[in-house]
């Protein structure tokens, strides 16, 4: 198989695309030049046609859970016990989606390209506590799969914008169609 080293040692030129990779299906689109565009686009198709094949490849299960009792403000609630403070907690039934193995190794296959993501707020007093991690799999499986169900390839485009002003090099905008 052919691929472009982008002026790269292999260990560089993996992270940064597994970087781009991950920034395109976050947020739908992301401007690189031309020769990274293109090899991105590779390797997105790949993981929206994974996501496409197993969208609905899962099971409903219904499981009980203990959940932290919370009060008014959100915090937990304690109970003394043997002169110790102990959280008390509930039993809920929740419904889950469970998958099936081939949509396992879907994810697992997803979760080798895309890197963790962490969404921090941008504003507010308690940017650091509000931080939540961003399940891309998901993403792909319940947002970018449905949209594509009916296409057979060719999810993402690829616009010319132009020469970057530092060394003219082809500039692109990679975006999700």
């Amino acid at each position: 198989m052919e691929y472009r080293k982008l002026g790269k040692t292999s260990s560089q030129r993996k992270a940064l695309l597994r970087n781009q990779v991950t920034a395109l299906i976050l947020h739908d689109k992301i401007v690189t030049t031309e020769a990274r565009a293109k090899e991105v686009q590779k390797i997105a198709e790949k993981l929206i046609t994974l996501a496409v094949r197993e969208k609905d490849n899962y099971e409903t299960v219904k499981v009980k859970a203990k959940v932290a009792r919370k009060d008014k403000d959100g915090k937990r609630v304690k109970e003394e016990k043997d002169g110790k403070k102990v959280t008390v907690y509930d039993e809920v039934e929740k419904e889950i989606q469970k998958d099936k193995p081939s949509r396992l190794h879907a994810r697992h296959q997803m979760l080798k390209v895309l890197y963790p993501v962490t969404e921090v707020p941008t504003e507010g007093p308690q940017r650091k506590r509000n931080t939540k991690k961003v399940d891309l799999p998901k993403k792909l499986f319940d947002e970018i799969a449905p949209k594509y169900v009916d296409r057979k390839g060719g999810y993402t485009r690829i616009v010319k914008i132009g020469p970057r002003r530092g060394d003219a090099a082809m500039e692109v905008l990679l975006e999700l169609v």
